[in-house]
């Protein structure tokens, strides 16, 4: 899924009431003492309030000056459809306060993906040895790097690392991480165990006598 992220005074942004990619219809007022009429200028003076409006679906974002302040849940991906539930509650969580706290944000992914980890693999196992088994198991590099960003990042939101966690544009690429794991983990096996089933029964069984040892 393509995903735009909404910025000030953009022409088109994936909105964050209907997630359309959609033109955006932009109206302004500038508090400095004194009042201007919505829609001028971009030459305005500071402490701007802006309003957005979707072509798509018709709702409105509020801006102060560059920064979305309604709805909360800003300029990250929708979830993943495939997502669980509980791993998308911390998901969306995470998106609210991503504004306020970019660090925050990133232990609840983190969280979110020791969670995902355990309901895939083995819940009495800590996050990093539910990823070494699923390295064991096949798992492709590029999945099993993006378990270890988000591991590593959400954990070094607690214990403050390398990693730049203050930064809402790091935190921001990690919700889309997050969708990858959740695309190659779930929904990949899921499509391709639904085509492989609705293979003739013949084809099936030749397979298995093909592939047992």
């Amino acid at each position: 899924m393509i995903f735009l992220a909404p910025s000030r005074n953009a022409a088109k942004f994936t909105c964050p009431h209907c997630h359309a990619i959609a033109r955006q219809e932009w109206y302004e007022q500038a508090f400095d003492g004194k009042c201007y009429a919505l829609g001028i200028s971009r030459h305005t003076p500071p402490n701007r309030v802006g309003v957005s409006h979707c072509d798509h679906c018709d709702e409105y974002t509020l801006w102060v000056d560059e920064q979305m302040v309604y709805p909360d849940a800003i300029n990250v991906p929708p979830a993943n459809t495939e997502m669980p539930e509980d791993v998308k509650s911390l998901y969306n969580e995470a998106a609210t306060v991503l504004q306020k706290s970019p660090r925050a944000s990133a232990a609840l992914l983190r969280l979110a993906v020791q969670i995902l980890c355990n309901s895939l693999g083995d819940p009495t196992k800590s996050i990093n040895d539910n990823i070494k088994s699923f390295v064991k198991g096949g798992l492709p590099v590029p999945v099993q790097e993006s378990l270890d960003v988000v591991r590593v990042t959400g954990n070094d939101a607690v214990h403050p690392g390398r990693i730049d966690t203050d930064d809402p544009e790091v935190v921001i690429a990690i919700f889309g991480l997050l969708n990858i794991i959740v695309e190659y983990m779930i929904a990949m096996p899921k499509k391709t165990s639904g085509l492989f089933k609705g293979l003739p029964q013949k084809a099936q069984d030749a397979i298995a006598r093909r592939d047992t040892p």
